[in-house]
């Protein structure tokens, strides 16, 4: 994998969990993530897009099957074939345009035949308060490119070769117009209807599991406070001294999902053994009606030590397995039928095809 495939990826997960948000009772949120890479590789395909409702992946399409599939059951709420169909054909217009803006860009930045990468985010989110939001950005070789700014319909190039984009789709105007329409109407229209089929799965409350462990080496006690099993993802961890937040001296992982749909976190802290008693982790979670105080209990650490080995190896079995039966599903959705024309009908909830190219 190449420096520009390696960033590109890691900017999808970037984009993923720092933007999610959003109904009225609950945030929601709703995301499509293109990625199209001009070297292919095993696991890779040429072009893949992702759909997202609350950060769970839900739908997919890649230019290996070339239809949209489900990857969650509760889509099977939505009976309605054209639904499938048009959100194909979509998928597939956008795969077509894609391969243009790879070789477009490579010459635009006088690069050579090789590793070179285009990446697209685009959604909507409803907030708590009713309120609603929507992006719409480009990334080249894992950088920032282009981004709508759906409230002046311009475009914020970030640099010379973008600006060769920013001139074009504005002079053109309506890109700016139909992808403010479809964010602030069909995204949420689209939203709402998803959450209401997931609600089931995507309104429950799983509380935390927290650990607390110690392990001292070199006299310096390292506590480690780990949360697994929880949803939403939503979550604060954080390390206290005396009731004060300690948070420089704080090291926290990412938010990971698990195989069965809830995440873990963890965080850690090096003190002084001495000081010990001085310290306790808060978790602070949506499934709690106030933080939890959490501190180590030393006769106990082998427990929480060897529970958190179990877990994951149980996680990552859990993990193969779950990918061999998402394996088996492929095919089931969409599969059989005649691609229908593209249309702006209402089972369209995605904006691919929709984007002209750079």
């Amino acid at each position: 994998m190449g420096p520009g495939r390696a960033g590109a990826l890691g900017l999808v997960l970037g984009l993923l969990l720092g933007v999610l948000g959003g109904a009225t009772s609950e945030p929601h949120s709703l995301r499509y993530f293109y990625t199209a890479v001009s070297e292919p590789s095993p696991g890779l395909p040429q072009f893949v897009g992702v759909g997202y409702v609350d950060g769970e992946a839900f739908v997919r399409y890649d230019s290996e099957t070339h239809r949209m599939d489900s990857m969650v059951d509760w889509t099977s709420a939505i009976d309605d074939q054209q639904y499938w169909e048009w959100n194909t054909q979509n998928f597939q217009n956008d795969e077509k345009i894609f391969r243009v803006n790879l070789d477009t860009l490579r010459e635009r930045y006088n690069q050579s035949r090789g590793s070179h990468t285009v990446q697209r985010m685009y959604g909507c989110d409803l907030l708590k308060d009713g309120s609603i939001r929507g992006f719409e950005q480009y990334g080249y070789e894992g950088t920032d490119f282009i981004a709508l700014d759906k409230d002046t319909l311009t475009f914020t190039a970030a640099d010379a070769a973008a600006q060769i984009t920013k001139r074009k789709w504005e002079e053109e105007g309506t890109y700016a117009e139909r992808t403010k329409y479809y964010l602030e109407n069909t995204c949420i229209e689209w939203l709402r209807k998803y959450v209401s089929y997931g609600k089931d799965v995507l309104e429950r409350r799983e509380r935390p599991e927290v650990q607390v462990s110690g392990m001292e080496a070199d006299k310096i006690l390292t506590l480690s406070c780990r949360a697994h099993g929880f949803y939403p993802r939503p979550i604060s961890i954080s390390w206290l001294k005396d009731g004060m937040v300690q948070e420089q001296e704080t090291q926290r992982g990412s938010t990971v999902p698990n195989s069965d749909g809830t995440y873990h976190i963890w965080a850690t802290i090096d003190v002084l053994p001495g000081d010990r008693d001085k310290y306790q982790c808060r978790v602070e979670h949506a499934s709690l009606p106030q933080p939890g105080l959490f501190s180590w209990e030393p006769q106990s650490n082998l427990i929480p030590i060897v529970a958190g080995v179990a877990v994951a190896v149980v996680a990552v079995i859990a993990a193969l397995a779950g990918f061999a039966v998402w394996k088996s599903k492929q095919g089931k959705k969409g599969k059989g039928y005649n691609v229908a024309p593209g249309s702006e009908g209402g089972s369209n909830s995605s904006n691919a095809g929709s984007n002209p190219s750079v």
